[in-house]
């Protein structure tokens, strides 16, 4: 499967299953892919000079056997030719 940052996938399984977004990151070695608002944990950090601390919500990444490419172009190539 093609998996490039900044395509739409669908997830398949899990706690998001159903839903869409868009890829943000990917770590080849691990074969995961992190998707914007899906997989949320939560993290707790401490205060720093720089930052206030408490705990936020972010991204985790999740295995890329989980998700499928719903990317718009080629559903339009497919929807032309037929």
């Amino acid at each position: 499967m093609l998996l490039k940052k900044g395509i739409q996938v669908k997830v398949l399984t899990g706690k998001d299953k159903g839903k869409t977004g868009e890829i943000l990151e990917i770590n080849r070695k691990l074969n995961k892919v992190k998707i914007k608002t899906i997989n949320m944990i939560k993290k707790h950090l401490k205060p720093t000079k720089e930052n206030k601390g408490g705990i936020i919500s972010k991204e985790s990444f999740i295995h890329q056997s989980n998700i499928k490419n719903i990317d718009v172009k080629k559903q339009d190539k497919k929807a032309v030719k037929k």
